[in-house]
């Protein structure tokens, strides 16, 4: 090495090579950066979209929605909204509750108006929902829902559950809807929510009232986004199947598909 050195009489100083990693060090680094880039990609995503299993509420969840609800009626029995509002878990809890109110032109749900009493009560969020008889006249159907639901400030839009067809032909379900939806949006001032599943969706929903927010019934999926980007999609019912203190049996679980600070935000500007 000073041999070499001393040949060199330009004034130059030679610096010595650098010794090449082995090539157990280039694999080393290889997988540090590897790691890195997972880390940085794979794991974050996944986090978003990770479903756990939540004791208290006896199904996994969707973790990345932090406002979960549930839809009752009549078959749900005796709630106590008091334990219920008490369950939580890591910060998760039951923000809201869709009660059933009425269905087809004269039936009223038997336990609607405790439902809709003692909800309020306990301090969960309340919205009430009608089931769409498509064999009776809608507008029978949009004053039956008038004459039984009395809204107040902070509680949720009403709800059109479209879950049947009744032998009757498309045009006809999509008359007697167009025509519920009006009367019941003239009188409370605010647009009603339209609750259906995936096949409903495109049958009778999609190109015929696309300006209306959504409930997507849905219980294979693993995530809504793709339908909820084409369209108004704000709650997702993902399963029939949870349990919670206070409820015997099963109960429908849903979530609100957007932010929080949304939630906020569209909760502020429903006034009846």
């Amino acid at each position: 090495m000073a041999k070499s050195i001393r040949q060199k009489s330009s004034g130059k100083r030679t610096v010595p090579r650098k010794k090449p990693l082995p090539a157990s060090g280039w694999l080393l680094a290889a997988v540090g950066v590897g790691l890195v880039i997972f880390l940085l990609i794979w794991l974050k995503p996944a986090n978003q979209n990770q479903w756990t299993f939540v004791p208290e509420f006896g199904i996994n969840l969707p973790m990345r929605y932090p406002i979960h609800g549930l839809d009752v009626s009549h078959h749900n029995a005796a709630i106590d909204w008091t334990l219920l509002k008490k369950v939580a878990h890591e910060g998760i809890k039951i923000d809201f509750a869709y009660i059933k109110a009425t269905e087809g032109a004269t039936h009223r749900d038997k336990r609607f108006a405790y439902n809709w009493e003692k909800a309020k009560k306990a301090g969960i969020r309340r919205g009430a929902y009608h089931f769409y008889n498509p064999r009776v006249l809608s507008e029978k159907q949009a004053r039956n829902f008038i004459s039984t639901v009395r809204m107040e400030k902070g509680d949720l839009p009403p709800v059109l559950d479209l879950e049947t067809y009744g032998g009757k032909p498309d045009d006809i379900i999509i008359r007697g809807v167009r025509n519920w939806l009006r009367i019941i949006e003239e009188h409370y001032q605010v647009k009603p929510v339209i609750y259906i599943n995936e096949h409903f969706y495109r049958k009778y929903i999609a190109g015929n009232f696309d300006d209306y927010p959504l409930w997507i019934a849905g219980y294979s999926r693993k995530h809504i986004n793709d339908l909820a980007n084409d369209s108004h999609v704000l709650f997702w019912q993902h399963s029939e199947k949870g349990r919670i203190k206070g409820i015997r049996g099963f109960v429908d679980f849903n979530v609100y598909v957007h932010d929080p600070q949304d939630w906020e935000l569209y909760l502020k500007k429903e006034t009846y």
